[in-house]
């Protein structure tokens, strides 16, 4: 047996990375020819009935994982759970909702409430149903739920707690307390991430050991989630000695949890912030923004290239300016972008945080030169 194999959005620089294999020493994504050989099969095996992309993908996901042994395989749904591809495991180990907010109500509804329900979908009867730290609205929804179907719950703040002391992560749930490590991932908000990992572990494989907890914790990553960029074409464009961050977080919940972490980053070493920014106009980029005022010095706008939906950059500054950030510009790329921060600042060392799509993060890793293995 080899580990882990993982099914999980988003893909940043190519499709294999949806599809992580258990192998010896880790797991590996799927290689282009396996890849090609299970979507031909499943393509031969739909018989030209209608089917999405998401649909025959996952079937081709769910094909390799049957032929490749591992202990474990963690699938991520798509938008929603309750009518998604991946929701066709009958019984499955365990269920997790990290904490909601509103994103896609074109598909999964205006409220928080009709989002919370769409992704209860996932509970099953008997099965462990692990809720991360929630508004008090979503809580009851998904309790509602889980007690409905008969799913046992496991409701973070009630049945387990996490806290930073001393430098380490506190974790306590009815099995005991955990002296651990903070997490590699930046950013408070993956203490209680790395809380509901810890919980769904202890309730289904109570015998794993704490330095496998450790290893997990200190080893993860994670592309465009508070990821710093050390090296690449990006580095170079920044002016001199400035830090640069890459986030896809995208919506209002997105925006506060990024600017809790870079109001801490300056805290512990005070820099000032530039924020360049690019989105989606199903996307409530105002509602991002919000969350930047007085904490970014500079917004800089710009488009999601290769994306029709792409709010204009004008309009992004417009709304910036509009919540309190005068100094906000448009520019017509992330590399026009990079270079108007450089000629609008002094010679001060910068923290640049770049958010606000996921196909904006995706442009970035690309023209870094970025890998992901």
């Amino acid at each position: 047996m080899t580990g882990v194999q993982t099914c999980a959005l988003p893909i940043f620089l190519r499709f294999n990375e949806r599809i992580r294999l258990g192998a010896t020493g880790g797991g590996k994504l799927i290689s282009d020819e396996k890849l090609s050989a299970a979507l031909e099969r499943c393509e031969a095996a739909n018989n030209g009935e209608p089917v999405t992309f998401f649909e025959i993908t996952t079937a081709a996901a769910m094909l390799v994982f049957s032929e490749t042994s591992a202990e474990w395989l963690l699938l991520e749904t798509g938008l929603g759970g309750r009518y998604d591809a991946t929701n066709i495991i009958t019984a499955p180990k365990a269920t997790i909702i990290t904490s909601i907010s509103r994103d896609h109500p074109e598909f999964l509804g205006e409220t928080i409430d009709k989002i919370a329900f769409e992704k209860a979908g996932i509970f099953k009867t008997d099965v462990p149903a692990i809720i991360g730290f929630q508004t008090d609205a979503a809580e009851r929804v998904l309790e509602r739920e889980a007690r409905r179907i008969r799913a046992p719950l496991i409701v973070a703040g009630q049945d387990f707690f996490v806290r930073e002391e001393n430098g380490r992560l506190v974790f306590e749930d009815h099995h005991g307390l955990l002296d651990l490590p903070l997490p590699k991932l930046a950013g408070r908000h993956q203490y209680e991430n790395a809380a509901g990992a810890i919980a769904a572990l202890r309730a289904i494989a109570p015998e794993l050991p704490t330095p496998s907890i450790e290893e997990g914790l200190i080893g993860a990553e994670w592309p465009a989630r508070l990821q710093r960029l050390l090296r690449g074409k990006i580095i170079d464009l920044a002016p001199i000695g400035a830090e640069v961050w890459l986030d896809g977080g995208h919506n209002e919940d997105g925006g506060r949890v990024l600017a809790e972490a870079m109001a801490e980053f300056h805290d512990r070493a005070p820099r000032p912030l530039v924020l360049i920014c690019g989105a989606h106009t199903t996307k409530d980029v105002r509602a991002l923004l919000r969350h930047f005022a007085g904490l970014a010095r500079i917004v800089v706008a710009t488009p999601v290239e290769g994306e029709h939906k792409s709010w204009p950059p004008e309009e992004i500054a417009e709304l910036a300016r509009g919540e309190g950030i005068p100094q906000a510009y448009s520019a017509p790329s992330i590399e026009a972008a990079l270079e108007l921060v450089r000629a609008q600042t002094d010679q001060r060392p910068l923290r640049i945080l770049i958010a606000g799509s996921l196909y904006l993060a995706a442009t970035v890793l690309s023209i870094n030169g970025s890998q992901i293995e």
